[in-house]
């Protein structure tokens, strides 16, 4: 079941947000807080002892824009989500994004997790991306599960960039 914009607004699942206009009927609106550039190649393995995040620099604001070539980006939400243990969420593009060539993409967030999530922002469009700062991009949905999970997500990524 997906929840409604009432037990989202109720239960408190997402703070930080800078508008009511952000709470939709089926999730949240999730804006632009920060970009950032790839700086080197990340390393992925089964176990994470091998695991190198790619590292990455700021993009600056300049008249409250961030201009993008075509590529890949990591952006920071402005929004700050805890997803209970009877709940897990997906993010998705913004339909703006996509009839602009970019996309988003985001991992699932688990019972328990809780942070200022990242996200890969795809400049596909030959012409670049013009993103405002705060500007709205994706749209988190929480689905009920079928029973309450017997344990959390407890990864290094809990609690980040708060």
């Amino acid at each position: 079941m997906i929840l409604p914009r009432e037990i989202i607004e109720k239960s408190a699942l997402v703070k930080d947000t800078i508008s009511q206009n952000q709470f939709q009927p089926a999730g949240v609106d999730v804006s632009l807080k920060e970009a950032y550039s790839y700086t080197n190649a990340g390393k992925i393995d089964f176990d994470n002892k091998e695991r190198k995040i790619s590292d990455v620099q700021p993009i600056s604001y300049i008249n409250e824009e961030v201009k993008l070539a075509p590529g890949a980006y990591k952006v920071i939400f402005n929004e700050y989500v805890r997803i209970p243990q009877d709940a897990a969420a997906f993010c998705f593009p913004r339909s703006s994004l996509l009839r602009s060539g970019i996309t988003l993409e985001c991992a699932v967030w688990d019972p328990g997790y809780e942070g200022r999530s990242e996200a890969l922002l795809i400049v596909s469009n030959p012409h670049g991306a013009i993103l405002k700062r705060n500007a709205k991009i994706g749209q988190i949905v929480f689905v009920r599960l079928s029973e309450r999970t017997s344990f959390s997500y407890e990864g290094v990524y809990k609690g980040e960039n708060k």
